[in-house]
């Protein structure tokens, strides 16, 4: 029972790179960034909305889902909280292992939004209108930034998003590709039913080696061994890889 529960807790833990693999790396997003998340809209046959009245008729055929507040994360400010099925997927399996690794809720601040409310320096390239982006707000805690910035940057590096930190004001604008995305989660979960789980956990304050393999269903020398962690001593902010059994 204890390695089943590991397993199930272990499903809904993104697959994050070692530090080492994203220093140097940034989002810093691009005019070339911009033209993928385009151009992976125009290969979904998005449209691209231009008034509140056309979100309507999106939300009412079911092109488009609310978004509630949760647990996890928080709608802040979002005048329309309304995403494509797989945006919805994505925030709500990110937001709970955001929770998990480092304690904090997300705060959406923009999910869908139609041309006609576009501020005056977003792209006209931009897929807000088209439900596949979400912006998330930046955290001041510095674990939970460093969790976000490194999972975002593995799930760009797999292409199942395009992910860009802005500074003014500072937050995190996401696109979504829906079909890679349900794809990639797809492939998580038949790994998972396959017994092919191995995760990666990122420390937080007050965990110990101990708290940590009992909440994944392991054990402490497996935890060391495949961490190659000789004492016992472990870091907040530490990326660990949980070892599937």
């Amino acid at each position: 029972m204890v390695r089943r529960m590991g397993l199930l807790v272990g499903l809904s833990v993104l697959l994050v790179p070692c530090v080492s693999q994203v220093q140097g790396q940034a989002l810093r997003g691009s005019e070339a960034s911009v033209t993928r998340a385009h151009d992976r809209a125009e290969e979904h046959g998005f449209t691209f909305l231009r008034t509140d009245a056309q979100v309507r008729q999106f939300v009412d055929a079911g092109y488009l889902v609310r978004l509630t507040s949760s647990r996890d994360f928080v709608l802040h400010d979002v005048s329309f909280p309304y995403g494509r099925p797989a945006v919805k997927l994505f925030v709500e399996r990110l937001a709970a292992q955001h929770r998990r690794a480092c304690g904090d809720e997300l705060v959406v601040t923009s999910l869908t939004r139609p041309s006609s409310e576009q501020p005056r320096n977003a792209s006209i390239f931009s897929v807000h209108p088209t439900g596949m982006a979400v912006d998330f707000r930046a955290s001041l805690n510095s674990v939970c930034r460093r969790w976000l910035e490194s999972t975002l940057l593995y799930l760009e590096g797999v292409g199942v998003l395009e992910a860009t930190r802005e500074r003014y004001p500072s937050h995190y604008h996401v696109a979504v590709f829906p079909d890679p995305y349900a794809q990639y989660v797809d492939d998580l979960m038949s790994g998972a039913r396959a017994g092919a789980v191995e995760a990666r956990y990122m420390v937080r304050a007050g965990d110990s080696l101990w708290t940590i393999a009992r909440r994944h269903g392991t054990t402490v020398p497996k935890l060391k061994a495949a961490n190659n962690i000789r004492g016992s001593r472990i870091y907040a902010g530490q990326l660990l890889t949980v070892p599937s059994d």
